[in-house]
């Protein structure tokens, strides 16, 4: 499954209707910690059709990160059943994404 790029337009859509756990990154263009993450969370997508993926430029929608409390990037939380339910921050390994989300 491809990243959807989350709005606050799509987010009720995509993300607290959506049937499969949802992994929601938070990042910016400009933080060195978001490019390391970034590729690992794109592999994630296309290597497990059974978790929606989606990403937040906080620069682009800062209500969006607001709203989640965000106040360090990369954020990644998981929504399952539209209910914000693991959340982690900085860089982490594709195993400890996925388990955050298994």
């Amino acid at each position: 499954m491809s990243v959807v790029t989350l709005t606050k337009e799509n987010f009720k859509q995509e993300v607290l209707e959506a049937t499969q756990p949802v992994l929601i990154d938070f990042w910016a263009a400009w933080c060195g910690p978001c490019r390391m993450v970034s590729p690992i969370v794109d592999e994630i997508a296309a290597e497990n059709p059974d978790i929606k993926v989606g990403k937040v430029n906080v620069d682009e929608q800062p209500e969006l990160a607001q709203q989640h409390g965000v106040m360090s990037i990369p954020t990644l939380i998981v929504y399952k059943d539209g209910k914000a339910v693991n959340q982690t921050v900085g860089a982490r390994s594709k195993a400890a994404l996925l388990a955050l989300v298994k």
